[in-house]
């Protein structure tokens, strides 16, 4: 199975890595044809074939289908129409040849403080905003060294032409010599997906079914492997979707069609994700108590849900007489397992039965009378909104931005008149709206752009007498540099460094000896480099390791909301909201403990990466876990208001049972995040108190025992409330079961799940 699974992955990596390199070269191609053998009428408005190559490069990199080629196109229009018009203003303002270096500095500073900062209801990409910075810097640091025969007027005109060439030249190289159309890319990973959760389906189904327990362990084992190649799966899908919003007319209807088919696989295989996510909960999963209905019910729904993968145009669901008779085997569940060690199977069933059925819903009364009261007074508040927002606004990253873009165009133009742009113009093409990894980004833009340098200066040389030669000498450097952008040492910002340093040597014509420009250019690219660190540790010095710590602390408050909603009481609460943001939360953790993993450490204490990842995965979990703990709480209160179950002492009992875990954990997590907020020895001493069990309310002192005894009691209750639904039908007395069971998990695995936090963050303080 292992080998299967690598060996087509490595013939998708080829065909991707194939195929994007092809695209690559043709769009460079393009623009070199243009702009070496074009009418003179056309040669001489296209002036900066070297913004060419980068928009080029830029719109194509990353996986680009035809919808991305479209979307770019606008954003490069959108990019121009905000950055030219002003400079041609400007240039017209001061007059030709009345720039300085101190005065063009400052003018890509103010131009670009204006273009980063985020305006209100500013619909601005990220792609749009380094196309506009790069344009700032090529029309002032080139009017700078023309001096007086700069026109005003056909200068910034004669760049928007070239940046026109490098988004046309990315349309024209994702149409020939067949389109590639992200709809196509969407079904084509629709098949992949389909097949990948059709095995891992069967797989989870013999796990519980199989007698040998060596067995079951091994089909878990090729499950882990098909979970790993779902995320890559499911990152292409977020990759891809929107290009599709961008494929229009005649493309519609199939786009429509593609969206639905993944939105309806993607809620099948969060299901999945559950029942996976049974066999982590706990370290001795029991196997063999499933009785011979339950197997065969479980057998036939299997085979349903199979169908319904293979052909999604039926839908989720099938008529109702034959839907009861699919899960008229779970009825057989009428009691509370005994013991949490039974917990898992009833979760692995709680989900098996969301694979069935859409997760359960409320009446959606009360949404849509907010919904009306919301338009109602949408047009008086969105003036106060975009004030509030602007007000809000943070304008220290578009300060510390444009004081850097500012000062690298003014050491530029210190060292080099001629080359000045260079030191800029890599700055200006790699920003990102975000918090950038300041050290790991200027290593791989600065080793990117020494790789692409010396292939250029080599092709150069091999092939100094064969012109079209020396181009085509970029199709293995594009195949090459296809595959580094998925590595981990250099991604997608190294491997366009790469690229743009070979293309602007190689595609050069009368532009002097190549190893004088290279060595220039690498220079000013580090001057470049250095300028934005300088900045950067001057106006931020903000490391990842501390934004970690930060978003740990942040994290563990939302935990500790969310599992305070969590009631059989509660009905339309925010719960599903907070695990959102959670999520979100956790996902940008994740992002801070990647970067601080390779940030140098100097003089600082060194990162404590095994133990951030110990906590994210205890918190991936229970987000996951909590999820679909919500979904068993909504029927739960759906069922106990239908039968009046609120006002019987069984269901008050168990909710005090719920509320007195709830308790402990939210006073553990609260007191992990005063422990986070902390600094210096007050964190130390809080962090040895906690391990030596002076601190109240930490689960740390549980132990085995103690977990079993506050689940065996919130079992124990379950199951009275389970046995006063006599009169209610067997179906809705198994749904409750299960909810009641899958909430139970819930709170196990968040006891567990807490112990670890815990753990590792007495480790990290300490």
């Amino acid at each position: 199975m292992k080998k299967v699974l690598a060996m087509e992955t490595m013939r998708g990596l080829w065909r991707e890595g194939l195929s994007s390199a092809f695209r690559t070269a043709l769009a460079c191609t393009i623009v070199r044809c243009v702009s070496l053998y074009a009418p003179p009428s056309i040669t001489t408005l296209i002036s900066f074939p070297a913004f060419s190559y980068v928009t080029a490069i830029l719109l194509i990199a990353n996986h680009a289908t035809f919808g991305d080629a479209l979307r770019g196109c606008c954003l490069a229009l959108y990019a121009t129409l905000h950055t030219i018009g002003p400079a041609i203003f400007t240039l017209w303002l001061l007059g030709p040849g009345r720039l300085s270096k101190v005065g063009t500095a400052v003018a890509v500073a103010v131009a670009a403080f204006v273009v980063v900062l985020p305006w209100p209801h500013s619909a601005a990409h990220l792609l749009d905003k380094r196309l506009a910075l790069g344009q700032i810097v090529l029309v002032y640091v080139v009017a700078y060294d023309n001096g007086v025969h700069t026109d005003p007027f056909m200068h910034p005109l004669r760049l928007a032409a070239s940046t026109a060439l490098g988004a046309l030249a990315c349309v024209l190289a994702l149409l020939l010599p067949y389109p590639r159309f992200a709809c196509s890319q969407m079904n084509e990973i629709y098949k992949l997906l389909t097949k990948n959760m059709l095995k891992r389906l069967k797989l989870l189904i013999k796990v519980i079914s199989e007698e040998d327990k060596a067995n079951a362990i091994g089909f878990i084992s090729q499950a882990k492997c098909l979970v790993t190649n779902r995320t890559k799966l499911l990152s292409l899908i977020t990759l891809y979707q929107e290009g599709v919003q961008w494929e229009i007319i005649p493309f519609k209807i199939f786009r429509s069609h593609c969206l639905s088919q993944i939105e309806r696989l993607q809620e099948i295989d969060n299901n999945l994700r559950g029942m996976e996510l049974a066999f982590t909960c706990t370290n001795s999963f029991t196997i063999n108590i499933l009785n011979q209905n339950l197997k065969h019910g479980l057998n036939n729904l299997e085979e349903h849900i199979s169908l319904t993968i293979k052909q999604p145009k039926q839908g989720l669901t099938v008529p109702e007489s034959n839907a009861k008779d699919l899960t008229l085997f779970l009825q057989s569940l009428q009691t509370i397992p005994t013991t949490h060690q039974e917990l898992p199977i009833f979760f692995l069933l709680f989900c098996t039965q969301l694979l069935h059925k859409k997760p359960f819903t409320l009446a959606p009364t009360s949404a849509q009378d907010n919904n009306k009261n919301e338009n109602s007074h949408w047009g008086k508040q969105k003036w106060a909104d975009s004030i509030a927002k602007l007000r809000n606004t943070n304008f220290i990253p578009a300060i510390k931005f444009s004081l850097s873009l500012g000062l690298t165009v003014f050491m530029g133009l210190v060292y080099s008149k001629e080359n000045g742009l260079w030191a800029g113009l890599p700055v200006a093409v790699s920003y990102v709206s975000g918090r950038e990894a300041t050290f790991r980004a200027a290593n791989v833009k600065a080793q990117g752009t020494v790789l692409g340098t010396v292939y250029g200066v080599l092709g150069s040389f091999v092939f100094e007498r064969f012109l079209p030669l020396r181009f085509l000498s970029l199709l293995p450097w594009f195949i090459f540099t296809s595959f580094l952008q998925r590595s981990q040492m250099y991604g997608p910002v190294g491997s366009i460094s790469a690229v743009i340093g070979a293309v602007l040597i190689l595609g050069r014509k009368n532009y002097g000896p190549s190893s004088e420009f290279a060595i220039a250019r690498i220079v000013e690219t580090f001057i470049g480099l250095s300028c934005s660190i300088f900045v950067d540790l001057i106006l931020g010095p903000k490391r990842a390791s501390t934004c970690a710590k930060m978003e740990l602390s942040q994290c563990l408050a939302t935990l500790g909301e969310s599992i305070g909603l969590l009631s059989p009481f509660t009905g339309e609460s925010d719960l599903e909201e907070k695990l959102r943001r959670l999520k979100m939360q956790v996902n940008e953790l994740k992002k801070f403990v990647v970067e601080a993993e390779v940030e140098p450490n100097f003089w600082f204490v060194p990162f404590n990466s095994v133990c951030y990842n110990k906590v994210l995965g205890s918190l991936s979990r229970m987000v996951e876990l909590l999820w679909f703990g919500e979904r068993g709480l909504k029927f739960l209160h759906q069922e106990f208001q239908r039968c009046g179950a609120y006002e019987k002492e069984g269901v008050k009992m168990l909710n005090a049972k719920v509320e007195h875990v709830r308790e402990l954990i939210g006073s553990s997590i609260k007191n992990l995040e005063e422990i986070c907020r902390m600094k210096g020895d007050e964190k130390n001493e809080k962090a040895c108190d906690v391990e030596s069990g002076k601190s109240r309310c930490m689960v740390l002192g549980l132990g085995e025992d103690g977990i079993e005894e506050r689940i065996g009691c919130f079992l124990e209750q379950c199951r009275s409330v389970v046995d006063k639904l006599d009169g209610d039908e067997s179906e809705v007395k198994s749904q409750v079961v299960l909810s009641l069971s899958a909430l139970g998990l819930c709170l196990f695995s968040c006891i567990r799940g807490t112990i670890e936090i815990e753990e590792a963050i007495i480790e990290i303080v300490q």
